[in-house]
């Protein structure tokens, strides 16, 4: 009676961790203990014989909820079964010969490709029925627009966003970090967006790990996996990283894999990619087929998942976090220890309940490690005085807080609606770089100044000089801090509409965005914020999604009277006598309409920004991502094997250096 009261807690708890994570894309618990809970379930479903409906071990990927067009799978797409163990590795290998690859942690995606085009690309889901998210696919950097085989083509792969690109998109997107905690929940939220357009922003990039068929199949395409991860390159694919093994090189070749992930390339560059483990599968494609599957593995495949670096050290301090919902997260701060190549001291413990289940008290020797090689987590805590008790009141406002409990989660929440640590976070935004760039607003700064009561609303920033009693005496203020904050802030007084517009942290308007916008309506702020869902779905980038999300915002009360406040204490540049000017440079410019993408390094411009601020200047565009509709790739690496190449010469895209773009600024063609 007890173990199938322990198998329906079980059963409970890690469904509601798993909707969380695949569905919502957001974490209740850290990864080693639901694998720990995971594999307790298991073996208390193999000793009794029962396994109760909704059982995890029963289910693939996550369960389809979303808006989407849902879509049934020809064949069942299999989750891995998985070991730890090199050992076990080797065993399952046995006399054959194998493919070994990275298993990347995104969102699995099925591509059908037909008369050489992309016809349709659906999510894993639930294994049985996914998501269509063929427009979406489209957007991808690196996925071929069109392929030579001209037949039906099938193919899986990996939609991920590198850890780079992962904190560029954090820092363009207002509140990313409140929504995004790691690359695989950004890449899953941007693949299964409404709007096309907001994936394309996102970076998202595939990574084909199987050929599921070709009709006919290609010559030697079906024989074995190495020839079809050949074959998959030649249409212009990326795949993932793959070598073929056997029982002499399968432990040189997991650990020069696990070397590469956990410490970077050779050379120092760092793995930009992000994996959980390895894959191996019977490279010949016939003994596999008569291996058949289980329920919910297929037999010729398995997964290795590399067995967590931990470290023993002291907890010193159970930091409480308050967020812009409202909710106070725990932080474990301890010791600092090493940890997958890089020292640590701060882990999150993500909610109430992990810090009662882990009976954490100050002094208490634990075991940390990094998820993922990541993210820093506590695994288990030796000690275990169970002394932690939550904050009765915020320790932001001093408002009473109250545990909440849904789904048998507590987590821990300021009651006060007006709790200023609420709105850190949309300082923070509206101070950086894209923004109002004001250097020396850090958000520790921001802190300080909230806590103090000095910050209420956005427009309280331009009055922090009222202040100076108060912030000169702050910790790590003085006179002349003070002055260059002050002085910093009053240049970010005089703001042009697409900065001010990005710095309001509106969902989805970034930089890139909110140019557009400004454009599009004549640099008039008032012709902006009045703009209509139709007038803003016509804007380049934009489309109805976000334009409904942009007219709710600026039509929300609170908002307005923000807007408003903020309106009192900025100016506006005159962006028409600017855009005028701009447009009579551009007249007989070489470049003027055209689209250019930027990738690799610079030797004659500061940076990209400053490449970019030129060719606008000259009445040409910039883009992100090389597509059908861009014109240039700059690249002064021009022969490298980049994505952005590869794109480029599939599209017949032109790829200069910076010199040959300077020779185009004096020259009609090149």
């Amino acid at each position: 009676m007890e173990t199938m009261q322990r198998q329906r807690e079980l059963t409970a708890q890690l469904a509601n961790a798993a909707r969380a994570y695949y569905d919502e894309d957001r974490e209740i618990m850290p990864n080693i203990e639901y694998d720990r809970l995971y594999d307790e379930l298991a073996a208390l479903e193999a000793r009794t014989g029962v396994v109760l409906a909704g059982s995890p071990t029963q289910k693939v990927g996550y369960e389809v909820s979303s808006a989407l067009v849902k879509q049934d799978h020809p064949a069942p797409m299999l989750s891995l079964n998985k070991t730890k163990s090199a050992d076990d590795l080797a065993a399952w290998l046995g006399g054959q010969k194998a493919v070994l690859s990275y298993k990347l942690d995104g969102l699995t995606v099925a591509l059908t490709y037909e008369g050489g085009a992309l016809a349709s690309a659906v999510t894993r889901g639930n294994g049985v029925t996914g998501e269509v998210v063929t427009g979406n696919a489209r957007t991808f950097g690196n996925l071929p627009a069109r392929i030579p085989y001209q037949g039906r083509l099938a193919l899986r792969g990996e939609a991920v966003i590198t850890y780079p690109d992962f904190e560029k998109v954090n820092a363009e997107i207002g509140d990313a970090d409140a929504l995004f905690k790691n690359p695989r929940n950004l890449a899953s939220g941007s693949v299964r967006q409404l709007d096309p357009a907001v994936t394309a922003r996102r970076r998202v990039r595939f990574y084909a790990f199987a050929l599921v068929s070709a009709d006919p199949e290609e010559d030697g395409a079906g024989s074995s996996r190495m020839a079809q991860f050949a074959f998959l390159q030649e249409q212009g694919f990326e795949t993932v990283e793959y070598t073929l093994v056997d029982a002499a090189t399968l432990q040189d070749a997991v650990g020069r894999f696990t070397a590469r992930a956990r410490h970077g390339q050779e050379g120092g560059a760092p793995f930009d990619l992000p994996v959980d483990g390895l894959v191996l599968e019977y490279d010949d494609l016939a003994y596999s087929a008569t291996l058949g599957a289980t329920a919910k593995y297929p037999r010729d495949a398995i997964a290795f998942k590399w067995a967590d670096e931990e470290a023993e050290t002291t907890l010193r301090e159970i930091e409480w976090s308050a967020s812009r919902t409202g909710l106070i997260n725990p932080i474990a701060v301890f010791d600092p220890v090493p940890l997958e190549g890089t020292t640590v001291a701060r882990a999150s413990v993500h909610n109430l309940s992990i810090v009662y289940e882990l009976a954490l008290g100050i002094g208490d020797r634990i075991k940390v490690y990094k998820a993922n090689m990541i993210i820093p987590q506590i695994s288990e805590n030796l000690t275990r005085s169970g002394t932690a008790r939550p904050p009765e009141t915020c320790p932001v406002c001093g408002a009473p807080t109250e545990v909440k409990d849904a789904e048998g989660v507590k987590t821990l929440y300021c009651t006060n609606p007006a709790c200023p640590a609420r709105h850190l976070k949309a300082f923070a935004h509206f101070a950086s770089r894209p923004a109002l760039n004001i250097e020396g607003l850090s958000e520790q700064t921001l802190e300080k100044f909230i806590a103090a009561g000095l910050l209420h609303g956005l427009a309280d920033v331009f009055r922090l000089k009222d202040h100076k009693d108060a912030i000169v005496v702050m910790d790590g203020f003085g006179e002349r801090s003070f002055e260059n904050l002050t002085a910093a802030i009053e240049a970010a007084r005089t703001v042009t509409c697409a900065r001010l517009l990005t710095a309001l942290g509106i969902p989805e308007v970034g930089a890139s965005t909110a140019k557009e916008i400004a454009r599009a309506f004549g640099y008039d702020w008032n012709n902006i914020a009045g703009a209509g869902v139709d007038a803003l779905s016509a804007v380049d980038g934009v489309g109805p999604v976000i334009a409904q999300r942009f007219t709710w915002w600026f039509g929300d009360p609170g908002n307005k009277a923000a807007v408003a406040d903020l309106l009192a204490e900025v100016r506006f540049r005159d962006e028409k006598a600017a855009a005028a000017a701009q447009a009579a440079a551009a007249q007989g410019s070489p470049v003027a309409g055209k689209t250019f993408v930027i990738t690799g390094s610079l030797t004659g411009y500061e940076n990209r920004d400053a490449l970019k601020e030129k060719i606008e200047s000259l009445g040409g565009k910039t883009a992100s991502a090389v597509s059908a509709k861009t014109d240039y790739l700059i690249n002064n690496d021009a022969t490298s094997g980049s994505s952005k190449n590869k794109k480029a010469k599939e599209l017949g895209i032109k790829i200069i250096t910076e010199a040959e773009f300077e020779a185009l600024l004096n020259s009609s063609s090149i």
